[in-house]
């Protein structure tokens, strides 16, 4: 299709150069010669489907991502509030996690160490 003939829009214009970018790594990805002069409509039609499909696929991933980071953030958020709540005499009483967690050789050392002592 020429230039002015497009029927997709870009809904936020200043993301036009990074999507060019991003379907011109996808295609060297998939192998597919990417055209000097950028022009594609020499191209099959199965292969620009090939580019954009990985593209729609990718970008799905990413946002699937960014949900995920999202809700994990609220709920680190929620446990702080509920770790804020607690006074700060329980947490002076309780025994750290990573006492319990050490690993064998660290522990065996210690107990040499308190053997000799």
């Amino acid at each position: 299709m020429a230039q002015g003939q497009r029927s997709n829009r870009v809904l936020v214009p200043q993301a036009r150069q990074a999507l060019d970018r991003f379907k011109y790594e996808v295609a060297q990805e998939l192998g597919i010669q990417v055209p000097e002069h950028g022009y594609w409509g020499d191209i099959p039609s199965r292969l620009n489907g090939a580019i954009g499909g990985n593209m729609v696929r990718r970008m799905i991933a990413a946002a699937e991502q960014s949900l995920i980071e999202q809700a994990t953030a609220g709920v680190q958020a929620g446990f702080r509030q509920a770790l804020n709540a607690q006074s700060p005499v329980q947490f002076q009483q309780q025994t750290p996690a990573s006492q319990y967690y050490q690993p064998q050789q660290q522990q065996q050392q210690q107990q040499q160490q308190q053997q000799f002592q």
